[in-house]
């Protein structure tokens, strides 16, 4: 009974520590390490606790075997887990870059994209009409009527098809997005079959350099331009909307309006004279929020995936730290017992046995958080976002790498407890005669 309460016990510290250790942020882990060092230095029980680590860190040349599956299964934990939340967030950031809070995008009731959306020429007139709008220097509402199409095109270096996406604008359409910039080549020109394509979309597809012609619908277009945005127009190919929409057969609608606004906060009284107008069946929304729900789904899943991979694999760790950590107490048993015999407490040795393992923990952290910076900071991809592609680059920033180090540490101490806990609970006694 007296056993079966101390495990409960230990079980139960084991939660808690997690739990805390889940909303500790760097600076608290910074924190805890210089108190342990102190601790170490200052106090009679932490030099006992520092002598009997340095005799077992002493062991692992020994102990190499072992000590390397502890390192490299955490190390997989890790990599596994930071690549695979840095492509969400990577995903995320590309498509939030767009939005603003001084900028409005106006769809059909009920439609969650573009793509979903339809409208008339009669609504964009109305939308023009609203108050809140800003305008260029001759009175011009600052107004971007847009079509949306998916195009299917070839892939670079593949036979596969995707799907990409061709956004029929106006000349106005350029002076709401100020970060969009041209890089190679110019604008296209109206009434012609001109396309500018986005660094992404360049990577992506084949066939569109400047001066390439591509088969778009019924007919072919002639690339003149490349721009940079750093967010998700930058998968697009642009083109007048007339031309769009007559290639297509999309006659005079439009799927989206996008809307400058004469600041962040004249959105509300924006929102509300569209609400309030009979004839229109729209909703509006800052570019800023629409963006962050079309990201928020695709990037909660994927975060779901890897913290799922995530625990599975942090579990065969642990049991790894835990066979490894055992038979190293085992291994060290006389030794153990021989430190107890002449006056070493149990504290310092379940304190070395803890931090022996933590420390290969961090050292494998610290290897999987490098090995995924290196190959997959800043590594393009491409996912399916409705119906067609987007391309984003993975982003391994500190707060990922931080966080891959907290699931090794945490690893760790799992690994580490129940083996500390029973190398110095091991009767002294018993513990000379074992081998």
């Amino acid at each position: 009974m007296k056993k079966f309460l101390i495990n409960l016990g230990l079980l139960l510290l084991m939660v808690v520590a997690l739990v805390i250790w889940t909303k500790l942020p760097w600076i608290g882990a910074v924190a805890l390490a210089v108190l342990l060092a102190l601790w170490m230095v200052l106090t009679r029980t932490g030099r006992q606790a520092s002598s009997v680590t340095a005799v077992g860190m002493g062991t692992l040349r020994q102990r190499i075997g072992s000590s390397s599956v502890i390192v490299i299964g955490i190390a997989g934990v890790v990599g596994v887990l930071v690549a695979l939340l840095a492509m969400g967030q990577g995903f995320q950031a590309t498509l939030q870059g767009g939005g603003r809070d001084d900028t409005a995008i106006v769809l059909r009731g009920g439609s969650v994209s573009e793509a979903q959306s339809v409208m008339t020429h009669d609504d964009v007139n109305a939308i023009e009409q609203a108050p809140g709008i800003a305008r260029d220097a001759a009175g011009k509402p600052l107004v971007s009527a847009e079509l949306v199409v998916a195009a299917s095109m070839r892939k670079k270096n593949s036979d596969d098809d995707g799907n990409a996406q061709l956004r029929g604008v106006d000349d106005t359409a350029w002076a709401l997005r100020p970060n969009l910039k041209i890089v190679q080549g110019r604008k296209f020109k109206p009434g012609l079959r001109e396309l500018v394509v986005g660094q992404g979309a360049q990577r992506e597809f084949a066939h569109l350099g400047v001066g390439d012609e591509v088969k778009l619908g019924r007919q072919r277009w002639k690339v003149v331009g490349v721009f940079a945005s750093g967010d998700a127009y930058a998968s697009e190919l642009w083109a007048d909307r007339k031309e769009v929409a007559a290639d297509y057969r999309r006659g005079d609608s439009t799927e989206s309006v996008l809307v400058k606004l004469s600041s962040a906060s004249a959105f509300a009284p924006f929102k509300a004279a569209l609400a309030a107008d009979p004839k229109l069946k729209v909703e509006a929304d800052t570019t800023k929020a629409y963006f962050a729900k079309q990201s928020a789904g695709l990037a909660k899943i994927i975060r779901i995936v890897g913290l799922v991979v995530g625990v599975i694999m942090a579990i065969g760790a642990v049991f790894g730290a835990l066979n490894c950590m055992f038979a190293a107490v085992a291994a060290r048993a006389r030794e153990i017992a021989t430190l107890r015999a002449i006056g070493f407490r149990g504290g310092p040795v379940v304190v070395s046995v803890m931090l022996e393992t933590m420390l290969l923990a961090l050292l494998g952290g610290v290897l999987g958080a490098v090995v995924v910076w290196l190959v997959f900071d800043g590594y393009t991809a491409s996912t399916l976002s409705g119906f067609s592609d987007v391309v984003f680059q993975f982003k391994v920033d500190g707060a990922l790498i931080w966080t891959g180090l907290k699931w090794a540490l945490a690893i760790g101490f799992i690994g580490g407890l129940f083996p500390a806990v029973r190398a110095a609970r091991l009767p002294v006694t018993t513990a000379l005669r074992e081998l």
